[in-house]
């Protein structure tokens, strides 16, 4: 059985707790310890910033890095504060890939931040994985406004930009978390619940749906589907590892 450390519970992340341990994950509570978002804080997360001089697709990288950052392809060039273009390993075996940035991502550059990105970070902790040995990005890499649903052709136009990123870390699986991010990379227009359980496949990776962490924290009646998801991605990941 999985086991999750958390630090002194506070109001915020007590629906984290509750989520969980629903799951049937345990969770340990140390009597001293600082508190969660303080450590999620502190703890060293790879970004764009953080690459392997030994590595020879480094050139790669930062060449695609700084054609995202100068994207005007569409209209939410204008209205973005900075592009999000992903965070984590870029030789990572996970790549988690969600909807777009948020308000929050959109003034971090950062993926997944906010409590949304707190549940994810846990979820992926319920698995054995940490943020850092993860590759997570978006459909899109600028922000909509007001965070509605990313255009079609805004996927589009951002579509080559996470082709070259899934070239350059090759991953063994991906998480495409929530309905936006899992239809347009399957190219449907299935419901989340018929995508969900079951695997995919995207340019030949095994892809997993799982409920995005914003909508877990409004509805966690599917806690329990989200967990046999997860589940389900690492059986998946240790065939592949054999």
């Amino acid at each position: 059985m999985s086991v999750v450390v958390l630090a002194e519970i506070s109001l915020d992340n007590s629906i984290r707790l509750q989520y969980l341990e629903a799951m049937g994950v345990d969770v340990w509570i140390p009597r001293i310890a600082a508190p969660i978002e303080q450590q999620l804080t502190e703890e060293p997360v790879s970004d764009q910033s953080n690459t392997n001089s030994a590595n020879p697709a480094h050139s790669d990288w930062t060449l695609l890095q700084s054609r995202v950052a100068a994207c005007t392809k569409c209209a939410l060039c204008e209205t973005r504060t900075q592009t999000v273009f992903g965070t984590g390993n870029q030789n990572a075996d996970w790549l988690i890939i969600g909807e777009a940035p948020g308000q929050h991502e959109d003034l971090q550059g950062k993926p997944f931040v906010g409590n949304a990105g707190l549940l994810l970070t846990e979820m992926l902790r319920a698995i054995g994985l940490s943020r850092d040995e993860v590759f997570i990005t978006n459909i899109l890499k600028c922000r909509p406004p007001g965070n509605r649903d990313p255009k079609p052709e805004e996927a589009e136009n951002c579509h080559g930009y996470l082709l070259q990123q899934l070239n350059l870390i090759k991953p063994k699986i991906i998480l495409a978390v929530g309905r936006i991010a899992a239809q347009t990379l399957l190219k449907t227009d299935a419901p989340l619940a018929k995508l969900r359980g079951k695997k995919h496949t995207f340019n030949d990776t095994p892809v997993v749906v799982v409920y995005h962490p914003a909508y877990l924290l409004r509805s966690l009646s599917e806690k329990h589907k989200a967990w046999l998801d997860l589940l389900l991605a690492m059986r998946i990941y240790n065939e592949i590892e054999g």
